[in-house]
């Protein structure tokens, strides 16, 4: 058996599918400019896909504009929203007052559980 060669072809060598049939996409050819370092970044695009405003760099990673017919293309700034955090969220469900109350009843349950309470002579550990 070890005398024979296997015929065939190597795994991930080819590929067995073939394009007859397959209908490619219109696309575009959309170009950015780094205003930082006045690197140009061509891109593909669907035709039908409208592209993104900025895209980030490959050079130095700020964002380059999207150019169209050799312009800059002027940024809409109104639909961005400031990042809201967890604790503005949880403020916009409780007020500072209810949220103290249920860290006061939680350390509470939690030193019942430990067995501690409010035992003063009790050494604290990390103080």
């Amino acid at each position: 058996m070890a005398d024979r060669s296997l015929r065939g072809i190597r795994l991930g060598a080819q590929s067995l599918q073939s394009e007859e049939g397959v209908v490619f996409m219109e696309r575009r050819a959309t170009t950015y400019k780094c205003d930082a370092c006045g690197h140009e970044t061509t891109l593909m695009f669907s035709a039908e896909a409208e592209p993104p405003q900025t895209w980030e760099c490959r050079n130095c990673s700020a964002d380059a504009v999207l150019q169209v017919d050799g312009a800059s293309v002027k940024l809409d700034e109104s639909e961005e929203k400031p990042a809201r955090t967890h604790w503005d969220m949880l403020l916009e469900r409780r007020t500072r007052e209810e949220l103290e109350e249920i860290l006061a009843d939680r350390l509470a349950y939690v030193r019942a559980r430990r067995g501690g309470g409010d035992d003063p002579t009790r050494e604290r550990l990390g103080a």
